[in-house]
């Protein structure tokens, strides 16, 4: 069939043919233009199958309308193999489950949309585990690492995915169905005279002594002497032989106990140097990387570069004794041995990291894929990278490898121009002399990742153009007429078109923050995001608390990434046409709680939070605004009118179709309690006292001044227990937060210029401000500068802030707390733990004798979020993606509690004291669970003498 299709009559026939999601909205199509690759592709519409029947009638509907077909797992290739231009097949939605674990056959089988941890999970119940892992795990699925053959920090041990495969079934574009394990049974027509003809080449084509040799096709395991492996040749064809449906794996013991060695090196050239002679010792990884990419070096030895050596055990003490044995043997500057579990997570979270924290060099610029993960023999890899620096510099490119040294594979992001056509040809020039390099050290072009659009043109380079010719021969037995996936491996796109930069605007876009990490250009904060989709993480993980939303939903557009996505396209202009208007981009957002999660756990520092402030500014401007900007959005001006009134207007409150009344006037959701005022402001309570000479200036946010006095005054009773004297600023200060949570940013500056004209005598007096509410210190600390970037005021008051932990900390270093001994429960603040770091917290709470850890995560109040009456989502006749019907705000906030805050406070022993430092924090617990949790500061006052003041 000639021509583009049209997209309705394909969409309808699809809707008739299958039974899973069927998609082709505006949305839908820009979350899966991209994936973490530079490549770009825009798909005519997306399909969620259910089934291996629900891919069988896609394949065949698509067939029949020419129309090509790329499957998507988790959407983290590097290479630009999870973009298409046909139908995008996600199986991320519902071909994701474990169909069994077997612990005595140690297999397990499962379906391509299960995630790799989830794998790990069910199998490490029997004592097992799945070998191959790549930084990725929390999110890969199953079907995409067969699709490229992923290994990750454990191949040294345990191999890539292909060598953990041991039956695969999969479904052709014609909609026939392949059984393929080891024999010819299940082969297509014709595959087995292809391979019984060209057996000289298949054996002498293929580079040797490569654990890492992932490019070009698998042929090679067809031929008799390596078992005629039908599943294994299938591994790493990148979803253009056949769409996966169902997978048996190869499970193997999981260490007991595992060690961590780090071991300092000069350079990354000396690290790569010694770790072909740690392989000996059989540990179970060696990963390298160099100071470049570490972001906070403290815990690691003495080096510029630094080997992660991991060794397992039957028990801790011979885990241990084989990685001391290791720094003995390693020849390194510098060693350290790590056996406790949360030490090796923190290190092994550094080198995970690395994916993104590579993508900005140390002088901000931008780096990209593209040479991303090239392998050669490990005995060769110090060589070969002091000749790939050489290369860089030949061209004037910059990049620190980082990777599998043990494999031999390193990992790199360069800093190459690809906005420019001046810096795309030298990409280009780039790619092909390095091709030329791996290959003259006996290398592969793809080490992990696969060749995608990346690297498949320069495939002859290593393979030659015979053998070349033999992968189209071999894609044309399996799929005849070259619609899956078609631009990979065989016949492939050039790796310098369909660039994803290429229709973003030259032009800085004309924004309200000043994006100083990007030098004011928000084209650049957007072009951040590179797709590796840590936030898409499900589950909780850790202290982290990027993305609530994902974690609620499950759903693309409420990711990081797929706000992100959206971004890109409103400013591309292709999709998404009607720019800041966008209701696609707003729909995204709507769900975004502000949290900031992604500006410290993103790898790439994506702060969809100030994102979404400049989305709302412009997407309102001069129109009417939802009712709740009004009311919560202006919240600091309706309390102080509404504090001569406290008691009456609670008494109002409390007579239910008055509430209902008023939570329906302002956009409130009708679930939620309106909080109570308080009959006395904190700043009301102050004037009544004498004031000694100040030491340090503490802030009366709105939170605190009208709703929570309490805080305030037991802060006061601490800080001059601990001999500090305190002043407050002048009326009328405020920190801004709600203006720019809602995107009000014109009123968000005038309100912070008036700040800081009142505070300026205070800043000069070089007075530290305390901040008691995290969301307004981190407000401070963050919104402010960015938005008045032209006021150097803003910048000496953000460095200014304090939480109230950090000030006794600095200011009263010798006070000693009470000693409270009891445990404690609650959250750490997610703007404390994106912002402004809870380190001190935690040694404040360790000399009073508060023991236990608080919950990461979002209490999924978050300000206004969770009290506003979220738009109607209900999907509609399924054109678009969405979060369906029932997860408005309210719903979303109760999920991201009920993910760890929740729990944890239903935990906790009689007698746990409730942490929460957040006024949010503290409502959600009271509204949702009928508890009540305190500020650090009251729990500290009450064991003081005399208690807290009143």
């Amino acid at each position: 069939m000639s021509g583009q299709p049209d997209r309705g009559e394909l969409a309808h026939a699809l809707r008739r043919a299958a039974r899973g999601d069927v998609e082709f909205g505006t949305a839908a199509r820009a979350l899966t233009t991209m994936d973490a690759s530079n490549y770009r592709r825009v798909p005519l519409g997306v399909v969620a199958p259910r089934d291996a029947e629900d891919v069988a009638a896609v394949l065949t509907v698509c067939r029949l309308h020419g129309v090509p077909v790329v499957p998507r797992g988790g959407g983290t290739s590097i290479a630009g193999q999870a973009t298409g231009t046909g139908v995008v097949l996600d199986f991320t939605r519902h071909m994701r489950s474990i169909l069994s674990v077997d612990p005595e056959a140690r297999t397990a089988v499962v379906q391509p949309g299960v995630v790799l941890d989830d794998l790990r999970a069910a199998a490490g119940a029997h004592g097992l585990t799945f070998g191959p892992d790549p930084s990725t795990h929390s999110r890969c699925t199953l079907g995409g690492m067969i699709g490229n053959n992923s290994c990750g920090a454990h191949s040294v041990a345990w191999g890539t995915t292909a060598d953990n495969v041991h039956r695969l079934t999969t479904t052709g574009f014609w909609g026939d169905t392949h059984h393929l394990a080891r024999g010819w049974a299940g082969a297509p027509a014709g595959l087995r005279e292809l391979v019984d003809g060209h057996l000289a080449l298949l054996r002498t084509g293929y580079p040797t002594g490569l654990p890492r040799r992932i490019s070009g096709y698998a042929v090679d395991a067809l031929l008799p002497e390596n078992g005629t492996d039908l599943a294994r040749a299938f591994c790493g064809s990148e979803g253009t032989l056949g769409v996966l449906t169902e997978a048996t794996v190869r499970l193997v013991e999981a260490p007991r106990a595992r060690a961590l060695a780090v071991l300092g090196y000069a350079d990354e050239g000396d690290a790569a140097d010694a770790a072909a002679g740690l392989l000996p010792y059989r540990p179970l990884t060696v990963e390298g990387m160099a100071a470049d990419l570490v972001r906070e070096p403290a815990g690691l030895p003495r080096g510029g570069a630094w080997l992660f050596v991991e060794t397992g055990g039957d028990s801790p003490a011979e885990a241990r004794a084989r990685a001391a044995e290791l720094v003995r043997a390693a020849g390194a500057l510098d060693g350290l041995v790590v056996d406790d579990p949360a030490g090796q997570r923190a290190l092994w979270r550094i080198r995970e990291d690395a994916s993104g924290t590579a993508t900005r060099m140390r002088d901000g610029s931008e780096a990209w894929p593209g040479w991303e993960d090239c392998a050669v023999p490990p005995a060769r890899l110090g060589a070969y990278l002091r000749d790939f620096r050489a290369l860089l510099g030949a061209h004037g490119l910059h990049g620190t490898p980082y990777g599998h040294f043990g494999d031999g594979c390193i990992h790199v992001r360069i800093d190459f121009d690809l906005l420019t056509a001046g810096g795309v040809a030298r990409f280009r020039t780039f790619s092909e002399e390095l091709a030329d390099l791996v290959v003259a050290h006996g290398g592969s072009l793809s080490g992990e990742h696969g060749d995608g659009q990346a690297r498949a043109e320069l495939l002859p380079k290593m393979y030659g153009d015979e053998l070349v010719a033999l992968f189209g021969r071999f894609k044309d037995i399996w799929d005849p007429d070259g619609l899956l996936n078609p631009g990979m491996l065989a016949r492939p796109h050039r790796l310098d078109e369909n660039l994803r930069f290429a229709v973003l605007p030259r032009e800085p876009v004309d924004v309200e923050f000043g994006y100083p990490h990007d030098n004011g250009d928000f084209s650049a904060a957007v072009r951040r995001c590179v797709g590796v989709a840590k936030c898409r993480t499900e589950g909780t993980s850790g202290a982290d608390v990027m993305c609530p939303s994902f974690r609620a939903t499950g759903d693309e557009q409420h990711s990081t990434r797929g706000r992100a996505r959206l971004l890109h396209e409103m400013l591309a202009g292709e999709i998404v046409t009607d720019g800041w208007r966008s209701t696609e981009v707003r729909d995204a957002l709507d769900l975004c709680l502000s949290c900031k999660g992604c500006r410290s756990d993103c790898p790439v520092g994506v702060d969809m939070a100030t994102y979404k402030a400049e989305f709302l500014h412009h997407h309102y401007a001069g129109r009417i605004r939802p009712a709740a900007h009004y009311s919560m959005g202006r919240l600091p001006r309706w309390l102080r009118a509404a504090a001569p009134y406290a008691r009456a207007l609670n008494a109002l409150a409390r007579v239910r179709p008055l509430a209902a009344l008023a939570k329906r006037l302002g956009g409130i959701a009708p679930e939620r309690d309106i909080p109570e005022l308080a009959p006395q402001t904190f700043r009301r309570w102050f004037g009544t006292r004498a004031q000694p000479p100040a030491q340090v200036v503490l802030w009366p946010d709105t939170f605190t001044d009208h709703l929570s006095p309490s805080v305030g005054r037991a802060a006061v009773r601490v800080l001059e227990s601990a001999g500090l004297g305190i002043a407050l600023p002048p009326e009328g200060v405020c920190c801004g937060l709600t203006y720019v949570s809602t995107g009000q940013l014109d009123r968000a500056r005038t309100v912070l210029r008036r700040t800081l004209d009142r505070v300026e005598p205070l800043l000069d007096a070089g007075l530290p401000v305390v901040v008691l509410e995290p969301s307004c210190a981190a407000a401070l600390r963050t919104d402010l500068p960015e938005l008045l970037a032209d006021d150097p005021r803003a910048a000496r008051l953000a460095d200014a802030v304090r939480t109230f932990a950090q000030a006794l900390e600095e200011y009263a270093p010798h006070w000693q707390p009470p000693r409270l001994d009891r445990p404690v429960a609650g959250q750490t603040h997610c703007h404390q733990h994106a912002v402004l770091g809870d380190a001190a917290e935690r040694r404040l709470r360790t000399k009073a004798g508060l023991t236990g850890e608080l919950s990461g995560g979002c209490c999924g109040l978050a300000g206004n979020f969770g009290f506003e009456r979220g738009r109607d989502r209900r999907r509609g006749d399924g054109a678009d993606s969405g979060s369906g019907p029932g997860m408005g705000h309210y719903e979303v906030s109760v999920a991201c509690a009920e993910e760890q805050l929740l729990p944890s406070v239903r935990a906790a022993a009689e007698g746990t004291e409730l942490l929460a430092d957040g006024f949010s924090c503290r409502t959600q617990l009271a509204q949702l669970e009928g508890r009540t949790a305190r500020h650090l500061a009251e729990v500290l006052a009450e064991g003081l003498p005399g208690g807290p003041l009143r």
